[in-house]
């Protein structure tokens, strides 16, 4: 039993090692490379049985990978993190279809398996992390969104339906018209300066909407966004930070016991 978590001991330190990690990275982004060129149809006609070939050998790769990851750790901590079960999906479904065979199918999850980045680099986990611990936040704001764009696109409608129909001839338009708005994509000169032409107090309705669904709305979501990458970079540093306090605590545990037999030897003499 003491030999098995030695071992285990000795294959976390591997696997959770830089250079190991290194190697996944390198081995994803070759995949990437790979990826992108059978997009290109002179290179994959000619290469196609190279590429399935390359293919199988990364698809092989990345399972001894991910069994070592398994072995490193005890069953219950392995399934208890949703990346690892990501990466099984990913990597099984390969499996699934190289099996079967389904040509479309297994090219589309070469490129899926380049996700396993985001598995793989710490940053970018912490950063779905936090994109994650936001949407019950943002659920708040897209309600506040909506109410704002369904008040402007009603007004929007009764103003701008006669001089502007392609715009703002019905509600369902309107709202198309306020998400290109919001977008900032030809706003002025593609929507604004023709209904100025005909109505000069426009400029009202465009500007207070680009102010506050752009602006403040927008802002909203950083905010939340820049909050939940904090609260994601703490959860992640805590473990370091409990490891170090136990370390103190032992340190302190220590000194004490070593002051009391020093008193002790003070005492007999």
């Amino acid at each position: 039993m003491t030999e098995l978590k030695n071992y285990q001991k000795k294959l976390y330190t591997y696997v959770e090692s830089s250079w190991f990690t290194g190697i996944v990275i390198t081995l994803i982004l070759i995949n990437a490379i790979i990826v992108g060129l059978e997009t290109f149809p002179a290179i994959y006609t000619e290469y196609k049985q190279q590429f399935f070939l390359i293919d199988r050998i990364l698809l092989y790769i990345f399972t001894v990978e991910l069994i070592m990851r398994f072995m490193a750790v005890s069953p219950k901590r392995f399934f208890s993190r949703g990346w690892n079960w990501f990466d099984l999906i990913i990597v099984g479904a390969g499996h699934i279809f190289v099996g079967a065979h389904f040509v479309t199918v297994l090219r589309v999850l070469r490129v899926l398996r380049v996700l396993r980045a985001i598995s793989v680099i710490p940053s970018l986990r912490r950063l779905v992390d936090a994109l994650l611990l936001t949407l019950p936040s943002m659920g708040n704001i897209f309600i506040l969104m909506a109410i704002f764009f369904y008040i402007f696109a009603v007004i929007g409608t009764m103003l701008f339906q006669g001089v502007a129909p392609e715009y703002f001839g019905s509600l369902q338009l309107s709202l198309m018209t306020l998400f290109q708005i919001v977008t900032l994509d030809s706003w002025s000169s593609g929507i604004m300066r023709p209904i100025l032409e005909e109505f000069w107090w426009a400029w009202i309705y465009f500007i207070s909407f680009v102010l506050i669904g752009t602006f403040v709305i927008f802002n909203l979501f950083i905010g939340v966004i820049v909050n939940n990458v904090e609260k994601a970079n703490e959860a992640d540093n805590a473990p370091d930070l409990l490891k170090k306090e136990k370390e103190q605590e032992q340190t302190i545990k220590e000194m004490r016991q070593e002051l009391k037999e020093i008193k002790e030897l003070l005492q007999n003499r």
